[in-house]
């Protein structure tokens, strides 16, 4: 139904099933790109002629239109950013930076690892991780443990495991992270595609978003961060587009959130993620996750079938992502062969090897579901997955 929209199925042949690693777009996300390298391309918030005074319009059209996505309160809580290992980056170099105590998920992305890991911190040495408990739960008791034992922390956790799609209670963890005089950031690379946010009702501090992983071009992210806490984020690279004042002396800086957004920023990437965004609330984001939940059941009760399967979370609380083994068969080896097959999923770690290490495998196969894939979609990889399967146990 909606592959239509999409070229991408257009010119392949390929059951695209890697979503968490990117989305493809749609047609009128690629159509504005172009529109801007052919017919207004110019800087922006710099020169006042016409194509360059278009391109600021539409460059900060989308801050509103995400600032209505995600239901915050002002466009100037919204910065742009290269995506969400930027946002992680910059939160790490600045505004976290002097906290005693960094708390973070056993299910974590490495980009919300090793940020923490170049500070010199590491386990039980000014950062802690919460315990993950059976099918990958986040152990609500053992992270209220770590905040009575270091209150005034700064805790920074994924929304949905890019690696098992497990999605944690973020409200729930926002209230107890408050509780102990505590901020949050939270990781929404995989979150913003797949369900409706409201960063006010979560009450986050801070929200990290990827553009590429929901519709949008690559290279573009943003981050939200709660208006009173805008003037407590120092300022984490400057040049053009940051500046209000400078002499030799002694250099001002705008206010938020042009201060953080320094040097030509991915105008085009950043126009396309309005379209994206509004491609989105065309759908609406209640019927994108009802058409995904129904194709991760039907996903996770067909891989139930298959034998010698291990699965290691359950649909409870999961979206978009679904990772899984066979006994004795290196995972690597089924991707390998499910590509020659034209069924693209990703084997491996995903970027998430202490969890790896921690249940003890390698890695996994993962297939990442969107709104624009269906049952059949998921028949043809399941038959694949058989075919393959067979083949390395002969």
């Amino acid at each position: 139904m909606y592959k239509k929209d999409f070229p991408f199925f257009e010119n392949s042949s390929v059951t695209y099933l890697d979503n968490a690693a990117t989305t493809q777009k749609p047609k009128e996300v690629i159509n504005k790109v172009v529109d801007y390298y052919t017919h207004f391309c110019s800087n922006t918030h710099r020169s006042n002629h016409g194509d360059a005074n278009k391109a600021t319009k539409e460059f900060e059209a989308t801050r509103e239109t995400l600032k209505t996505f995600i239901n915050a309160t002002y466009t100037k809580e919204i910065i742009f950013t290269k995506g969400v290992s930027e946002c992680l980056n910059m939160l790490a170099s600045t505004f976290a930076k002097e906290f005693k105590t960094i708390i973070i998920s056993s299910l974590e992305h490495h980009s919300n690892i090793t940020p923490w890991h170049m500070q010199g911190r590491s386990l039980h040495k000014g950062l802690e991780v919460v315990n993950v408990k059976q099918n990958l739960e986040f152990d609500f008791e053992h992270f209220e443990e770590l905040l009575k034992a270091n209150p005034n922390s700064f805790v920074s956790i994924t929304h949905v495991s890019n690696a098992f799609g497990v999605t944690h209670d973020i409200k729930e963890i926002a209230r107890l992270t408050h509780k102990y005089d505590s901020y949050l950031l939270v990781d929404a690379a995989q979150s913003l595609a797949h369900f409706k946010v409201d960063v006010q009702d979560l009450d986050v501090d801070f929200y990290a978003m990827s553009s590429h992983k929901t519709f949008g071009p690559t290279g573009v992210g943003a981050l939200y961060v709660k208006k009173e806490l805008l003037e407590k984020l120092p300022v984490y690279q400057t040049g053009g587009a940051t500046i209000n004042d400078v002499s030799f002396e002694r250099s001002i800086m705008l206010d938020a959130p042009y201060k953080y957004e320094a040097g030509t920023q991915n105008i085009a990437g950043v126009i396309g993620f309005k379209k994206a965004l509004d491609y989105l609330n065309n759908i609406t984001l209640k019927k994108v996750h009802e058409v995904e939940n129904e194709l991760y059941y039907y996903l996770h009760n067909e891989l139930k079938k298959i034998e010698d399967i291990v699965l290691y979370n359950n649909t409870k609380n999961a979206i978009g992502s679904k990772s899984f083994n066979i006994k004795n068969i290196n995972s690597e080896d089924i991707g390998i062969l499910l590509d020659k097959m034209h069924i693209a999923v990703r084997a491996g770690h995903h970027c998430a090897q202490p969890i790896m290490k921690k249940l003890n495998i390698d890695g996994t196969i993962r297939v990442s579901i969107a709104f624009y894939n269906t049952k059949e979609d998921i028949d043809i990889f399941i038959k694949g997955l058989k075919k393959a399967i067979m083949m390395l146990k002969d």
